[in-house]
């Protein structure tokens, strides 16, 4: 019995040292890793997240952009660092779902993050070239199915967002297309316009100025919803595609190992500023949907992104690289 009374005093003890050391944090700088170029999304969004933290917590915060390799050398290098909450990932779907299917001998495992909220998210749309002889989703399948081979889509590279968006739609419509890489959205753009490519799976924020200013089509929007900002564009499957999503999202993620008394104090923080009507109203502006989802949910969001795209991998025959 007083073995008993012991162990719980002690237990009592380490949790308040525990929560002493969750009501401290951040004792330091806190980092923000990107894994892509500054002036991305996503690392216009990690700026806005870094700085609405630093006002909250009274400590500096800082953007570190360490692009290359298809995103994993940055995110690989959250993955080594330590579990104190000092060193934080802001990232698009790859790097957090399914960058082991792509990349062969990956220094870290996407499963081993600790999520700690979904940031934003955005729908994509498939945009088209205005020389392209197809003004309908199902105008496009039917003309691919009469000239296979000869569509092509461009791609921010194997593995991207808009690859897989198109692998999809190859793997649900019974089509094939030729992907084109490019050094990112804005060449990818500009050669849709100058009609040196047929397709690209593009983000709302960017494609949408376009379309109203007649420099591209948009065929379809890729969401579950139609989006607010196009309601006159039918989604996927109202478009003859069903059971096709794609969308783009950035999550906040703690490296491997976190306590999860730390994961509930980055969690509830950014959630709140989330929340806020500022922040709220910035992320519109770029046509971004707040995200602010609580732990679990993220987890869950997570898994379901991976389970989709998993599928999409094997059906299309993607090879890791």
């Amino acid at each position: 019995m007083r073995r008993i009374g012991v162990l719980a005093l002690a237990a009592l003890l380490a949790a308040g040292v525990s929560s002493h050391a969750q009501d401290s944090y951040p004792t330091q700088t806190v980092k923000f890793v990107v894994p892509a170029a500054a002036g991305s999304t996503t690392d216009t969004l990690a700026r806005l997240v870094a700085d609405q933290l630093a006002r909250r917590w009274g400590k500096p915060t800082v953007v570190e952009n360490i692009a290359g390799g298809g995103m994993n050398i940055g995110a690989g290098t959250v993955a080594r660092a330590a579990p104190d909450g000092h060193t934080l990932l802001v990232a698009p779907p790859a790097p957090l779902t399914i960058a082991h299917l792509l990349t062969r001998d990956l220094t870290y495992s996407p499963q081993a993050f600790v999520p700690i909220t979904l940031l934003a998210k955005i729908s994509n749309v498939l945009a088209a070239s205005k020389t392209l002889p197809a003004n309908s989703l199902k105008d496009l399948i039917a003309y691919a199915k009469a000239n296979p081979g000869k569509l092509s889509y461009a791609t921010q590279g194997p593995g991207s967002t808009a690859h897989l968006s198109a692998a999809q739609l190859e793997v649900l419509a019974g089509i094939k297309m030729v992907a084109v890489p490019y050094r990112g959205a804005v060449p990818a753009l500009n050669d849709l316009m100058a009609g040196n490519v047929d397709l690209f799976f593009d983000t709302l924020a960017t494609s949408v100025p376009l379309y109203r200013g007649d420099k591209l089509k948009i065929l379809a929007v890729a969401g579950l919803e139609r989006a607010k900002a196009v309601p006159e564009l039918p989604t996927f499957p109202e478009a003859g595609v069903p059971g096709f999503r794609s969308i783009t999202w950035f999550g906040l993620v703690a490296p491997p190992k976190t306590p999860p008394a730390l994961a509930q104090r980055l969690n509830r923080d950014t959630v709140e500023i989330l929340r806020n009507t500022e922040v709220a109203d910035k992320l519109a502006n770029l046509s971004l949907e707040v995200g602010a989802t609580s732990e679990a949910d993220t987890v869950r969001f997570f898994n379901d992104e991976a389970s989709l795209w998993s599928k999409v991998i094997k059906q299309a025959g993607i090879e890791p690289r």
